[in-house]
């Protein structure tokens, strides 16, 4: 289903046939779950080159691969029939950036969910029945027992999530470390589970009630709400003064949340350098935190509600109703979208 600007329903795009590139992967999906950012795009709030086919949350399974095959994260060769997952970028693999792990920054960087269509790119998003997944793509081979609507989000909230407390942990273990959250979306409450399977104390700040109320159910628990944390994920956008003027000397910060247009934000460079702090941006994922975040949602989702995530899920013939309904006030964490 092709987006083609603001006030516009989607329009449906028929793709006869598919040509393979020899290292490209064709996917069935079997769900997909709309993001905030595609709820933006469609308000007109992030600018999108359309027409475009917008989703870049999904699961599905391998229908077919180019002549030269195809591996998953790992180096596994992929097989038709796999159940997968894919990362949001394709990347070259070859540049400095992609060299020096920033996959996601790549000089080439192509973006599912998020291109043009073009001939051959017209199976590029995830609001589709099919996805034509390139070359330079991180795929996850995942386990048949967990639900599509716990690893359909994986693609963007958990990966991201898991980035997030990488680089806040810095390598170090993270028990009985003090994490504040700032923000109870997906991407959120993700970090949350991920931080307190890992040992740390967590505290989600969010101004909603319920959301607030769902993070404990995500490991936060009650704090002292004089101690100062040694890491603040700010996952909201709308937290980062507070995240820097709360955070304990030598913390760190990690600004996940400020991925749409907003003012800018004071900084106290002073503070900054006194406190010896550490302010660090995460946008996306490597190959390894998709991976990981799978292998997370294998050990440690079921202790979780990450399968209550997905409120209803829509035919891809209501997309309209489904974008809709995840912009509601009262939306579930996630909308599903099911082809068939």
């Amino acid at each position: 289903m092709a987006f083609v600007g603001v006030d516009h329903p989607h329009e449906p795009v028929a793709v006869p046939g598919v040509t393979l590139a020899p290292e490209d992967v064709l996917v069935a999906i079997e769900l997909s779950t709309v993001c905030g950012s595609d709820v933006h795009t469609v308000q007109g709030r992030r600018p999108a080159p359309t027409p475009l086919v917008l989703g870049h949350e999904s699961v599905g399974r391998v229908i077919a691969i180019g002549a030269a095959g195809a591996q998953a994260v790992g180096g596994a060769p992929l097989r038709v029939g796999d159940r997968v997952v894919w990362s949001v970028t394709v990347s070259c693999g070859a540049c400095d950036r992609c060299e020096a792990g920033m996959t996601q920054k790549c000089r080439d960087l192509g973006k599912y969910g998020h291109e043009r269509i073009a001939p051959r790119r017209e199976l590029t998003g995830g609001f589709a029945s099919h996805a034509q997944l390139r070359r330079g793509t991180a795929l996850v081979r995942v386990p048949e027992a967990l639900p599509a609507g716990v690893l359909a989000p994986a693609s963007c909230a958990t990966a991201t999530a898991m980035a997030a407390i990488d680089r806040a942990a810095q390598g170090r273990a993270l028990h009985g470390v003090r994490v504040r959250i700032h923000g109870a979306g997906l991407v959120g409450l993700s970090a949350a589970a991920i931080a307190a399977s890992r040992g740390a104390q967590v505290e989600v700040r969010d101004p909603n009630p319920k959301r607030a109320a769902l993070a404990e159910r995500f490991g936060a628990r009650a704090s002292d709400p004089t101690a100062e944390p040694d890491i603040v994920v700010e996952a909201s956008g709308h937290a980062v003064s507070t995240a820097l003027a709360d955070v304990a000397v030598g913390g760190t910060v990690v600004l996940v949340g400020s991925v749409f247009p907003a003012d800018p934000v004071p900084m106290d460079a002073e503070s900054i350098v006194r406190r010896m702090l550490t302010v660090t941006g995460v946008h996306n994922y490597a190959a390894g935190h998709l991976a990981d975040a799978v292998t997370f949602l294998e050990r440690h989702g079921a202790a979780y509600p990450f399968d209550e995530v997905v409120g209803a899920v829509h035919p891809l013939t209501h997309l309209d109703a489904a974008l809709a309904a995840a912009a509601a006030p009262d939306a579930p964490l996630r909308i599903g979208i099911a082809p068939r």
